[in-house]
């Protein structure tokens, strides 16, 4: 199949063509404003079918609205026409088309133009009214409000609020892209006679900017805020994708004393936190037990023997562990345990509590083993 992409240098354009490769689609043909007219003739000759993205929304004056909304639309389905090769088109217009400025009208006037080519020619097309996109490769400080926020947040410039409480109709990009693909392969659903994207957000310009805030104060304070919901994976992923070339990483906070180093490395409010630590030969810690909180052991190098002894009781128990054979050891509540270095070189553990630590209410209480 001949796919021709028009508009594939933008943002949903490079998302939309990075998938059809992934999924192993290779005659694409890619139409941007750097090609002319004649070249969009040849590739008009080929294609199978057409996902029509190029458009304009930030022009130096109204007229460009309607040269390249409108007026590109109409010149694509006159070359089709001519060239005999009236296949399916899928259009990316916008909710603003429902609107009466000037963009508005010149995506009503391309989606006009495409239902009456689909009519003419008795051949599928779809118009999806899109909602304001986000995701990866999105131009920040143009016009998407998520773009911009992740942009600048990341780099600690400031952001402008005008109304905290305004909501943002969104859909993510990469569920337009899936919906797109299939449409290719099957009919989508419709709304009256758009096609639609099954997935979309709402969220207020406050609630954005403080989860996106939150993502970025996680490198300091290593709180990961929850990630369980679909909306806030893909908005972590987006701010993400904005990071700097030379800001992808962070160190933590080691605490070297006499035993080796810890260092807490993520921590969630629903999921408790995760640290590392090094342990030299000989060297025990722990000695101590809690009411509540549980946790897990993970030796990933060296080897050691983690102890418990139920408070009140005399019994031990010994769990040999090793780096050579990863075991993972719950710490159950009411057990005073300890994990010692057996070996001659440093051990290195990974520990899983609960909950975060809090200074006030530790949980923590000093028994020997």
């Amino acid at each position: 199949m001949n796919i021709l992409v028009t508009g594939s240098n933008g943002f949903l354009g490079r998302n939309l063509v990075a998938q059809l490769q992934n999924e192993g689609f290779q005659n694409i043909q890619t139409y941007n404003k750097e090609n002319t007219i004649d070249e969009l003739e040849q590739m008009t000759k080929t294609c199978d079918f057409v996902f029509h993205l190029a458009g304009v929304n930030r022009p130096k004056n109204e007229q460009e609205f309607f040269d390249g909304n409108a007026d590109l639309t109409a010149q694509l389905i006159q070359l089709l026409e001519k060239n005999q090769r009236c296949v399916p088109i899928v259009l990316s217009s916008s909710i603003q088309a429902a609107l009466e400025n000037p963009y508005g009208q010149s995506k009503r006037q391309a989606e006009d133009a495409v239902f009456a080519y689909a009519e003419r020619n008795q051949v599928k097309s779809y118009v999806f009214r899109l909602k304001n996109l986000f995701g990866k490769w999105s131009r920040p400080n143009y016009n998407s409000v998520v773009a911009t926020f992740c942009y600048n947040i990341s780099r600690d410039l400031p952001i402008t609020i005008n109304n905290p409480d305004a909501e943002i109709p969104l859909s993510y990009v990469d569920d337009v892209v899936a919906t797109f693909v299939e449409t290719m392969k099957n009919t989508p659903e419709l709304e009256d006679k758009f096609a639609v994207v099954s997935v979309d957000y709402t969220i207020t310009v406050g609630e954005l900017a403080k989860k996106i805030t939150a993502f970025n104060d996680n490198r300091q304070t290593l709180v990961m805020p929850s990630l369980k919901s679909t909306f806030d994976r893909a908005l972590y992923a987006t701010y993400l994708s904005y990071l700097a070339d030379d800001n992808f990483s962070y160190f933590l906070k080691q605490n070297v004393d006499d035993r080796g180093w810890l260092a807490e490395f993520i921590k969630s409010e629903d999921n408790g936190q995760i640290f590392i630590s090094t342990t030299k030969p000989g060297i025990t810690r722990g000695n101590h037990w809690h009411h509540t909180k549980v946790e897990k052991f993970l030796v990933i190098k060296g080897t050691g023997e983690i102890k418990f002894r139920r408070i009140f009781d005399n019994d031990i128990l010994v769990y040999p562990v090793s780096g050579d054979q990863l075991e993972v050891v719950d710490i159950p509540a009411g057990y005073t345990h300890s994990i010692t270095n057996t070996g001659d070189e440093d051990m290195i553990t990974l520990f899983w509590a609960c909950e975060m630590f809090d200074p006030n209410h530790p949980d923590t209480y000093y028994v020997e083993v």
